[in-house]
């Protein structure tokens, strides 16, 4: 199963299941699922639809099956969300094949604040089941509503959820099906931090990716780097260093600055300094890869992409030098192809600083004020970053196409 770099020309955000069958069964899936008014629809229309939290209150309980195909993203992707009524198993009704069979992730939400003891069976049935139809398949659980409370409540009841569906699994010898949890809320960036990790674990070039951001880090005095998808929020990529949920949110946010700084004045001209995360103009026609849709597999195919992070690295190293002379020169290189950028210096000295990789994705940095005053090098520094991204999805894209020309011929 393959995923898909978004064409930017495509300008419908949203398209639910009007569409025809056979375009949308094409597309990876991410099943979402858990009994009636878990927040199965809310998590959808924040995190894809940008609706407000509170707005939420007002959304009516899903009666169907609703596919809705979220397009202005990084990731071209399907998100099936479940009526919590429905048995998806009975194959008078539903073909558990077409559902379970090509899906990369199925996030099952368990709402915190509700007696769940029907949820874990229904999550107990659910694992088993799929599982048995698509061993690939990644099992996700969001312990969700956990806003209203406390902390120490929060850890007891994720504990508690654990052992207790470990422990079925466990009678059921079926130890070997893995489950991840994370205690989430709409109300603040913990649902967005889930949906970051469960989408990385469906990226195959997530290795490579993070050995760019840790090549860039260590070469230009930053302290943490995020690869954001700039409509959800979520971050496709980080370096290896922990994450602090802290320095996420000062990023997630300053995603929303930038946009509502642009929303305000507006974007005018070409100059690097205009603010660009939502612009339509000429310029955003071209993505990495020249606004082609691009197939990322999420199975471990063969065909190695650390020779690209390598030549980063030493690209860097053989730079430095230079680059930090010129500087002394001709003073901090501007950004180049007028790709939007941004500046915000925090009240302890730390510096966040945006930049944008294309329409789709940024790169959001927290370094120290000395590091910051190497403006140039850390400039020149995500040029290269920029192209060794661009390298490793055109590597993807090619390898991709060769895949699905061997497949059609075997076929034949």
């Amino acid at each position: 199963m393959d995923y898909y770099y978004q064409n930017p020309n495509n300008e419908s955000d949203f398209i639910t299941d009007t569409m025809d069958e056979h375009t949308l069964s094409d597309k990876p899936r991410i099943l979402l699922m858990g009994l009636q008014r878990s927040g199965k629809s809310s998590i959808q229309r924040v995190v894809f639809g940008k609706m407000p939290p509170n707005d939420t209150l007002y959304l009516e309980s899903t009666t169907k099956i609703q596919k809705e195909d979220i397009t202005r993203s990084f990731i071209d992707f399907q998100i099936w969300d479940f009526p919590g009524q429905v048995d998806y198993f009975d194959d008078m009704a539903y073909d558990p094949q077409y559902i379970f069979g090509t899906a990369g992730a199925l996030i099952f939400v368990i709402d915190a604040q509700d007696d769940y003891n029907e949820a874990l069976h229904r999550l107990f049935t659910t694992v088993t089941s799929a599982y048995r139809v698509n061993p690939n398949i990644t099992f996700e659980v969001l312990i969700h509503k956990v806003d209203g409370l406390s902390d120490d409540y929060k850890i007891d009841t994720q504990r508690d959820v654990q052992q207790r569906m470990s422990d079925a699994l466990a009678d059921a010898q079926l130890e070997y099906i893995h489950l991840t949890y994370y205690l989430t809320s709409i109300y603040d960036n913990s649902i967005y931090e889930a949906f970051s990790k469960i989408i990385q674990k469906l990226i195959r070039e997530l290795p490579t990716l993070e050995n760019l951001l840790n090549v860039l880090c260590s070469n230009s005095g930053i302290d943490k780097a995020y690869l954001f998808d700039t409509l959800t929020k979520i971050y496709i990529a980080t370096d290896s260093s922990p994450v602090d949920m802290q320095s996420y949110e000062l990023c997630s946010d300053m995603i929303d600055v930038c946009i509502d700084v642009e929303c305000i004045y507006g974007v005018q001209g070409n100059s690097p300094n205009n603010l660009s995360l939502t612009d339509a103009s000429e310029r955003n026609q071209q993505l990495l890869l020249d606004g082609q849709r691009t197939p990322v597999s999420i199975d471990q195919q063969n065909g190695s992409l650390e020779p690209i992070s390598e030549n980063f690295e030493r690209k860097l190293l053989e730079n430095q030098n230079e680059q930090q002379q010129a500087d002394e020169v001709v003073g901090p290189t501007s950004n180049s192809d007028g790709e939007a950028s941004s500046l915000i210096k925090l009240d302890n000295g730390d510096v966040l600083y945006m930049r944008e990789v294309n329409r789709l994705l940024v790169l959001i940095c927290l370094l120290r004020q000395d590091s910051f005053e190497k403006h140039g090098l850390i400039d020149y520094n995500f040029q290269c970053f920029k192209e060794a991204v661009t390298e490793v999805f055109e590597f993807s894209r090619k390898r991709n196409t060769q895949q699905q020309q061997q497949q059609q011929q075997e076929q034949q």
